[in-house]
């Protein structure tokens, strides 16, 4: 698994947040049972860097807390056997599966941990195991997708351990 982490920001959490964000990523690979070894990136950010890029692709003019950009179009959430014959997905010289990128408002993690009175890092790991679930597919636009989305996300963080 190769997760790059780049910070555009100054990043002051009380806890190693690399390593929590690389433990829910494996954590959520292994949740859903995908077969390949992964690649995936993963930014640091603010609020006003994330609100310019929500408004570029997304056509919304405000800052939110994470955005997921999936390398891979699934048939099936979180279904690879598709993958077998696709080597654009595909990293051809390390042969990982590149899932695609992540990119996390640190102003809203602080702001949300604080509005929903739970820990930054609990924040933080429900917005990559969120994230990650949008990588292999998965959505919230319809309200059983939500429901299905929520609950995988509580099971990636029960795992861990991670409580709110």
């Amino acid at each position: 698994m190769s997760v790059i982490i780049t910070k555009d920001v100054e990043v002051t959490f009380d806890f190693n947040y690399e390593e929590l964000i690389k433990n829910v990523i494996e954590k959520a690979l292994d949740y859903i049972e995908c077969p390949y070894e992964t690649e995936l990136s993963v930014t640091l950010t603010d609020n006003k860097n994330i609100h310019i890029i929500n408004n570029e692709f997304r056509q919304i003019d405000r800052p939110t807390d994470v955005l997921s950009f999936p390398m891979i179009e699934y048939m099936v959430p979180g279904e690879f056997d598709f993958l077998e014959n696709c080597i654009e997905y595909f990293n051809p010289e390390t042969g990982e599966l590149l899932l695609g990128d992540i990119i996390i408002s640190v102003d809203k993690v602080k702001e949300q941990a604080n509005e929903f009175g739970h820990t930054e890092r609990r924040e933080l790991a429900f917005l990559v195991a969120h994230s990650m679930l949008h990588l292999f597919g998965f959505d919230h636009m319809e309200e059983n997708e939500m429901k299905i989305m929520e609950n995988k996300q509580e099971e990636i963080l029960e795992e861990l351990q991670i409580k709110r």
